[in-house]
């Protein structure tokens, strides 16, 4: 355990866990590309579904999260401003979904 702690410079479980919830909230982030992609191509066009948003909004507050425990000023400033901009859209769709039904 002592090796894995090295290679990700955590003094100890808490830590750990921290990061590993931070590479968590990296790996939904990084998830809403992929779903972004795969949506386009089925579409052979440039395509936002909605799980989109979700990812972005999921991975936001848990990097948020991260940020706060980080103490990282400038992280938690970047992860604020997405998360109200990825909600934010989630209430227009939403809102619009409602109007049209």
């Amino acid at each position: 355990m002592d090796r894995l702690f090295a290679i990700l410079h955590v003094q100890g479980w808490t830590e750990f866990w921290w990061v590993a919830f931070g590479l968590f909230g990296q790996l939904m982030f990084t998830g809403r590309f992929l779903v972004q992609w795969i949506a386009s191509e089925r579409a052979q066009k440039s395509v936002m579904p909605v799980v989109f948003w979700y990812f972005s909004l999921a991975g936001g507050l848990i990097l948020l999260a991260y940020a706060i425990w980080r103490k990282d000023p400038v992280f938690v400033l970047g992860q604020s401003l997405g998360v109200f901009i990825y909600l934010r859209n989630l209430v227009l769709i939403h809102r619009e979904r409602r109007g049209n039904a």
